[in-house]
């Protein structure tokens, strides 16, 4: 399949989400694979899942381009050269410089394991079980200028049981964003979502075959 779109997937950690991706991959669920994978940590578990799927790394080293605009002036012409349009960040533990936000505006989108506009930031499962919330959940939105702020495309709410810790809530929570990520991807592939007045439309895929 020839893909209209390339995207780019950032990643800082052990690339659950990542790996995901590539899972989709291969059951059929998502048509598109990860062109690039981007990090900002030399030893990140996540390089070595990408190379063993056969996708190009990137690393990029913060104490050599210091700042989110140091970052982004030495990635953004290395997407461009590959024709990445689409970023989607999985994992990735930097706040992305306004410049690259605006260079893929429409086309970058976040994984945030709580049910924002609630517990943004860091330790979303933290704050949600110190603020005796009764469900928790995960979002994938676009990125804008803010810290997890953008259009929401799609949520999943995940109960918070008696006696959850942060592992085990974070766990169930994983679960569910390795089941939607996937989708929003393939969705956003296939120009099937449409931002208006800040709200988010996601059609269903097109038919195939006979009805």
């Amino acid at each position: 399949m020839t893909a209209k779109h390339k995207y780019a997937v950032f990643v800082s950690g052990r690339g659950s989400n990542l790996r995901a991706m590539f899972e989709a991959n291969k059951d059929g669920r998502l048509s598109y694979k990860p062109s690039l994978v981007v990090t900002d940590v030399a030893a990140a578990p996540a390089l070595e899942c990408a190379r063993e799927n056969g996708v190009e790394t990137l690393f990029i080293d913060p104490s050599v381009h210091k700042g989110r605009r140091a970052f982004a002036e030495r990635a953004l012409p290395e997407l461009r050269k590959r024709g990445i349009d689409t970023v989607c960040l999985a994992g990735f533990m930097r706040i992305v410089d306004k410049s690259l936000v605006e260079a893929f505006s429409g086309r970058m989108i976040n994984i945030h394991p709580a049910l924002l506009p609630a517990f943004p930031g860091l330790d979303a499962q933290k704050q949600a079980l110190e603020a005796g919330a009764k469900e928790s959940g995960c979002t994938v939105h676009f990125v804008d200028d803010g810290v997890d702020t953008g259009p929401t495309i799609m949520q999943v709410k995940v109960p918070v049981l008696e006696g959850d810790s942060v592992e085990s809530l974070s766990s169930r929570i994983l679960a569910q964003e390795h089941r939607i990520y996937p989708e929003v991807i393939q969705a956003l592939m296939e120009d099937r979502i449409i931002v208006s007045g800040g709200t988010v439309k996601m059609s269903p895929p097109a038919r195939s075959g006979p009805r």
